[in-house]
């Protein structure tokens, strides 16, 4: 029985890193660096080479929360087993390496959850609707969130009423801010996380006002400040270094940020599988990073093109327009652990900041398509998963 068990699992771990590498190919490899190679600051296989290092990093510090929630909180009254596991993991990387070789970028969250969902009923488990609510709530506004902000963010540095020298630093020193409290998994005590902000604020010890952490908001605001004067010397120095500079900075934290989201879509069916034999996820998130950092090394180029150059010509502004909202929203995913898509969160920031300018060159009938594919993912990843798994319970 014991042998049996271990058999299952290291198929459903097979399973687990052919979805992290179709996830690494796909969304978490493609998406974050796509606006940098739009605007010629990066190259695509230098892109692809450092998405790949950044996803790993963010899979090992943040990929907790949201690998818990696939693991446990997709389905109800049943615990998936590993053939269930196995049977979502493989509906859904087939569904995202069809996306990969076509050129479309599949939503890689919705066809995880559709999958582990349909698998899931096929046990005969009870729908999670509060669950499904919040990742609703979150797939819903996401597109109409990020391409405004996006498009508001665009506007402002073309705007001839402001100086790009003023603009720039000010929203490096809100994307500081947000650093500041994004939690870690390495600075907070054993399985607990917690943000630069949090840490520091314990060793300055200053009491709290009216219940506020004045310590938090300190720190919080000494590293927003930072960030925004290092900016302020380098836009004076050289603008259009400056921009590159900041575009390159925020590729690379929406590129961790993918890693801490997107390797939970990857793991964490297993996770309800790991407590019989005493594994802790730690190990299984290193796994599952070094599974992005192959398809983002071996398959991510081609979609970094096709994101890059299909959807607007976006220029340095443009292109750090569309990556602020992502790398915001991305944070917010995981610090509530709701499986969120790459492709959704950068393509609508990307077509946001694209229409902030005339000739943009967004691609209207491309969107339809991805937005079909996206829908129609979620739709078939619920049927076949259901499907497979009801098959495979007959024949066995």
């Amino acid at each position: 029985m014991v042998g049996s068990g271990v058999v299952t699992l290291v198929i459903a771990g097979i399973a687990s890193l052919f979805m992290a590498w179709a996830i690494g190919a796909g969304s978490s490899g493609s998406t974050p660096f796509a606006p940098a190679v739009g605007a010629n600051a990066i190259s695509v296989m230098r892109a692809g080479f450092f998405v790949g290092l950044l996803g790993f990093l963010g899979a090992v510090m943040q990929g907790a929360n949201v690998s818990e929630a696939v693991g446990t909180e997709l389905i109800g009254g049943v615990q998936l087993t590993a053939i269930a596991a196995t049977t979502g993991l493989l509906v859904a990387a087939v569904l995202v390496a069809v996306g990969v070789f076509t050129g479309y970028p599949i939503a890689t969250a919705f066809t995880v959850t559709g999958a582990i969902v349909g698998v899931g009923l096929a046990m005969g488990g009870d729908p999670a609707w509060a669950k499904y609510r919040q990742i609703s709530a979150l797939w819903v506004l996401t597109p109409f969130v990020g391409s405004s902000i996006a498009y508001s963010t665009a506007k402002l540095l073309r705007s001839e009423r402001t100086a790009e020298q003023v603009v720039i630093p000010l929203l490096a020193g809100l994307v500081g801010l947000i650093v500041a409290n994004v939690k870690f998994v390495v600075l907070g005590p054993p399985d607990v996380s917690q943000s630069v902000a949090e840490t520091a604020a314990d060793s300055l010890a200053l009491p709290p006002v009216a219940g506020v952490e004045t310590g938090r908001i300190v720190v919080s605001l000494a590293v927003a400040g930072v960030v925004a004067g290092l900016l302020a010397w380098d836009v004076r120095r050289d603008l259009d270094a400056g921009q590159r500079h900041f575009l390159l900075a925020l590729g690379s934290l929406v590129a961790f940020s993918a890693g801490g989201s997107q390797v939970g879509l990857a793991i964490g069916p297993l996770v309800p599988l790991l407590d019989p034999f005493e594994i802790p996820l730690v190990p299984v998130l290193v796994g599952g990073g070094i599974g992005l950092l192959a398809g983002s090394w071996t398959g991510a180029p081609r979609m970094i093109k096709a994101l890059a150059q299909d959807y607007s010509a976006l220029g340095p502004r443009r292109s750090i327009a569309a990556l602020i909202p992502s790398f915001a929203i991305a944070q917010t995913a995981v610090f509530f652990g709701i499986p969120v898509s790459f492709n959704e969160i950068i393509v609508s920031a990307i077509v946001g900041s694209g229409y902030a300018a005339e000739g943009s060159g967004v691609s209207k009938e491309k969107m339809g398509y991805t937005v079909l594919a996206w829908l129609a993912s979620l739709v078939l990843a619920i049927g076949v998963g259901y499907g497979a798994f009801t098959a495979i319970e007959m024949v066995g």
